[in-house]
């Protein structure tokens, strides 16, 4: 067979979902899944430092919020369906207590801060793809996190654009200007307590 011809074969074959054709036809599962311009991208479970990291995040984030009754706070895997099409499960989420009708089975619209931990090969989709998507949707704040050099950025909606409001490595403390006081140390976030 041709290369002309294979990849002609490639192009057929390739499907594109919507979000529920995606859920009528697949088990429910944890292994990591989203949807991209309708195309299905599975990813390898993350790693246990991933893990880690996330639990972490999610511990301060909710022991923050919880106590104030300021809105929900959850890990992935959990999908955020932005449109029929675009389904992405940030590594941890805050939903405003005004914007709680958005859980229904999932999350259905953007949330108000998405954290994501960049995974090994990860790196473009997380600081490229998802920074394009999630300040398309509309997502006020996004924290980029890197186990790799160990660094934090804080990303916040300004109009309809993203501005690196705060960029933090070792030593130092992440902030949201989203949810004011809240502020997590590089040192524990990434060495733990």
């Amino acid at each position: 067979m041709s290369i002309a011809a294979e990849n002609s074969t490639a192009a057929v074959a390739r499907r594109l979902y919507t979000y529920e054709e995606l859920v009528a036809e697949m088990p429910e599962t944890n292994q990591p899944c989203e949807l991209w311009e309708g195309e299905i991208i599975m990813s390898p479970t993350p790693s246990f430092w991933h893990q880690e990291i996330a639990l972490r995040l999610y511990r301060a984030l909710y022991a923050w919020v919880h106590p104030r009754d300021l809105g929900k706070v959850v890990t992935a895997p959990i999908d955020m369906v932005l449109s029929p099409h675009n389904v992405t499960q940030p590594d941890v989420v805050f939903i405003a207590r005004e914007r709680l009708d958005i859980i229904q089975r999932v999350i259905m619209g953007p949330v108000d801060l998405a954290a994501e931990i960049i995974s090994l090969g990860g790196r473009n989709r997380d600081r490229i793809q998802k920074r394009d998507l999630y300040e398309q949707y509309g997502i006020k704040e996004y924290w980029i996190i890197d186990p790799e050099p160990e660094t934090v950025d804080v990303l916040t909606l300004v109009g309809a654009r993203y501005e690196v409001t705060m960029r933090c490595g070792r030593g130092q403390t992440a902030s949201s200007r989203l949810l004011p006081g809240f502020a997590l140390a590089m040192n524990q976030l990434f060495q733990g307590d």
